[in-house]
């Protein structure tokens, strides 16, 4: 497992080791090995340059989960860019208050994808603005010559690695919140999904939801840490895709429950394995769908493996390979290394046997914090613990299982590793 502290870095040490080794595979059959991954980066990395992009700046992208997509995160990384990945979901309202609280300097949308013109709302936007600049990337981005481009930033040690991410997490009311992330905590993530799931440099993850949410970038890191593959889904359609995940050997189907309905469904109407690789199914629901666990269980012979996570603080928890049936279909699994769980009642009391409370956490993949400076100080206890919002219990092996949400709380949890009570399905 590769411990570089930023993106970049990871990438570095990713070529140095396995170059040659498949990176990520889309529906057209388009390939990257990590080695071209890297040559694909750093071209548009100084195209976007050339074009006045650089460290500081904020840049938007509102795109599908297309190998170009992951190309600009990467680009981005490399500049030294705030960026800020919008789900294709959004339309001119929230996209207009997202660029505006975050201070884009750039918007990137495709002209046309899924039947939507991206462009005519990101114009409208843009123009509405004022400053902020467009680009319309339709699987292509900028390209320069990688020999302009200047030298990394160096940081020490013991410097944590400034703010370079920024995701928004839409609550039940209001105006949807920015969430700051830094390398570092994605990296945390990441690391203790990769652990847990044993991702090793043969598995190819179905990255089949939003690469713009949390979690799709998590796959990045985890693929640059562990060596793994992504096949890349950009909208599903189950008999076409679960064909893509089929041709392409998936070992780990993702990533949520309505996802798995679909494998499942497959999978009863055909009498040979449609994934004959298949290790494991990735994300369940929360509670976990029982009934969907021994489906998946009795027909593939794998287990489904969820967790629980928040746009704040993805991979809080995460099922291993090890744990029992009945602990995969009845909890949320166990926290991951280095996170720290607090349950606290109502009055401020701490919960100390099997009754409920509310989830507070401190961990390393905790948040930066959010645009808002004041919502930040709101979001945290006088220990230092984020305050989820969820309710739950925990039993006596550690597992978590999420019953409800506290009042007026309007955080998110992430859609493809667990679904809160309070998130809609994928």
């Amino acid at each position: 497992m590769l411990q570089g502290r930023t993106l970049w870095k990871l990438m570095e040490q990713r070529v140095d080791a396995t170059p040659d080794a498949l990176m990520m595979v889309d529906e057209d059959m388009r390939t990257l090995t990590f080695a071209e991954f890297w040559g694909e980066a750093e071209r548009a990395a100084a195209g976007l340059c050339a074009a006045g992009v650089g460290a500081g700046q904020v840049v938007s992208w509102q795109l599908p989960t297309w190998i170009e997509s992951l190309v600009l995160a990467a680009a981005l990384n490399r500049l030294g860019v705030v960026q800020n990945p919008i789900s294709p979901s959004c339309r001119e309202s929230e996209l207009a208050h997202i660029t505006s609280q975050a201070n884009s300097d750039l918007l990137v949308v495709p002209s046309v994808w899924e039947g939507f013109d991206y462009e005519q709302i990101a114009t409208e936007v843009a123009q509405t603005g004022g400053l902020i600049r467009l680009l319309i990337a339709d699987r292509a981005l900028p390209q320069g010559d990688s020999a302009t481009l200047e030298p990394l930033p160096q940081f020490f040690d013991d410097e944590p690695p400034p703010p370079a991410w920024i995701f928004y997490s839409a609550g039940r009311t209001g105006q949807p919140k920015g969430v700051r992330h830094s390398d570092a905590t994605l990296i945390a993530a990441a690391r203790s999904m990769a652990q847990r799931f044993g991702l090793i440099g043969r598995d190819r993850n179905a990255l089949v939801g939003e690469v713009t949410q949390v979690n799709g970038i998590l796959w990045l890191f985890a693929s640059l840490q562990s060596g793994c593959s992504n096949i890349l889904i950009d909208a599903f359609h189950p008999e076409g895709s679960i064909e893509v995940l089929s041709r392409e050997s998936v070992t780990l189907a993702g990533s949520s429950t309505q996802y798995h309905q679909a494998y499942v469904a497959a999978q009863r109407s055909v009498l040979h394995p449609i994934f004959g690789d298949v290790r494991a199914f990735i994300g369940c629901g929360s509670p976990n769908a029982a009934e969907l666990v021994e489906e998946v269980r009795a027909l593939f012979d794998v287990p489904v493996l969820g967790g629980y996570g928040l746009t704040e603080a993805p991979m809080l928890t995460i099922a291993d390979l090890c744990d029992s049936p009945s602990e995969l279909a009845a909890t949320d699994a166990k926290p991951a290394a280095g996170v720290e769980i607090r349950l606290v009642r109502a009055d401020n009391s701490i919960v100390v046997d099997d009754s409920e409370g509310e989830f507070r956490v401190r961990a390393p993949q905790l948040m930066v914090g959010y645009l808002d400076e004041a919502r930040t100080a709101e979001a945290f206890d006088d220990d230092g613990f984020f305050r989820t919002g969820d309710l739950g219990c925990m039993d006596e092996r550690g597992n978590l299982r999420i019953t409800g949400r506290v009042p007026e709380i309007t955080l998110r949890p992430t859609k493809p590793i667990s679904e809160s009570p309070s998130s809609p399905p994928v």
